[in-house]
């Protein structure tokens, strides 16, 4: 008799520890995970542009890109998430001109003939104006007749010199950019 009431009394006492409900534990949010994407991802010109490229020749690193397709030209500009300036614009028009053409109406005045890109090419730096500094532009006709133009946009303040000298950079980014790739 005497084990049956401590079973009995053991039974109660699971019994009633089972029938308590247990208070919820807050769990805080998993912290955001960052991600990140490719320029490629944004379509448009910005599938010829890579951020690791641009990073590796240009010194800076760009995280956000945008694209634009109007008609036959195709755009990309990239800038570092959270700043206006500076900036990387990528346009390409699907032209089909000729390199007369080109030297005759669209290699702006006082600009710099550029060897070894495209079938001719072009550098330039356009002075600052209101909200932003100068800007460095490396423009050319590509092997398939497409005009293309990289421009880089300063801050406000940055000096016309350090714009010249990044056009050189742009040179070389000008050269990794497969146009025959849109």
């Amino acid at each position: 008799m005497r084990g049956r009431i401590v079973v009995a009394g053991l039974a109660g006492l699971l019994l009633s520890g089972c029938a308590a409900k247990a208070e919820p534990v807050a769990v805080p949010p998993p912290a955001p995970i960052a991600v990140d994407v490719a320029a490629a991802s944004s379509g448009g010109a910005c599938r010829l542009l890579d951020f690791a490229l641009i990073e590796q020749l240009l010194k800076v690193r760009f995280d956000v890109a945008a694209a634009s397709e109007r008609s036959d030209t195709y755009a990309c500009v990239v800038r570092a998430e959270g700043a206006t300036l500076p900036e990387l614009t990528l346009s390409v028009t699907d032209a089909k001109i000729d390199k007369t053409t080109f030297g005759a109406d669209v290699v702006p005045d006082k600009a710099t003939k550029v060897t070894g890109l495209g079938q001719q090419a072009y550098r330039r730096t356009i002075a600052a104006a209101s909200g932003r500094g100068p800007v460095a532009e490396v423009g050319w006709l590509a092997s398939e007749g497409r005009l293309a133009t990289l421009s880089w946009t300063t801050a406000r303040g940055a000096q016309r010199s350090a714009a010249e000298k990044l056009t050189g950079d742009l040179i070389a980014l000008a050269k990794k950019v497969d146009t025959k790739a849109l």
